[in-house]
């Protein structure tokens, strides 16, 4: 349900968030009241938009994905995982072990970005809640799904 501007005002939607890859593509489909005024991305969001490009094999498809990584980056902030992101991905990776999941391979990323959430303290607002699970005591995760 859209939240309104008392809603907003209140405090139930925050200031500020980082969004993941997921929501930098699909950021369009989402309704703007959805998100906080203040949006940021990780820089490994960056390096996962700026595979597409490399990646298509079309070149319409190329254009078009480096049209939005050219939008994404003049857009938002973009957070650079640092010394405190790294130590924040160590405490992530240890929730995780702890819940029974393995940190490592294609999740990897994903708790990566979650951990500039984690150092900066804001939330992360993903259109892939379940790639997250587990992290409730570290990063509060916003299902946008």
């Amino acid at each position: 349900m859209p939240m309104s501007i008392r809603d907003r005002l209140s405090g139930l939607i925050p200031d500020r968030g980082l969004i993941d890859t997921s929501v930098a593509i699909a950021l369009g489909s989402i309704a703007s009241d959805r998100l906080p005024l203040e949006l940021a991305v990780s820089a490994l969001t960056l390096a996962e938009l700026a595979s597409g490009p490399a990646m298509a094999l079309d070149s319409s498809v190329r254009a078009a994905r480096q049209e939005q990584l050219q939008r994404v980056e003049a857009t938002f902030e973009v957070l650079a995982f640092d010394s405190a992101c790294a130590r924040g991905y160590g405490r992530i990776c240890a929730e995780v072990a702890a819940a029974g999941r393995k940190p490592r391979g294609a999740r990897s990323v994903d708790l990566m970005i979650a951990a500039t959430a984690l150092a900066h303290q804001i939330p992360l607002y993903t259109l892939n809640p379940a790639d997250l699970r587990g992290l409730d005591e570290l990063v509060e995760v916003v299902d946008l799904a």
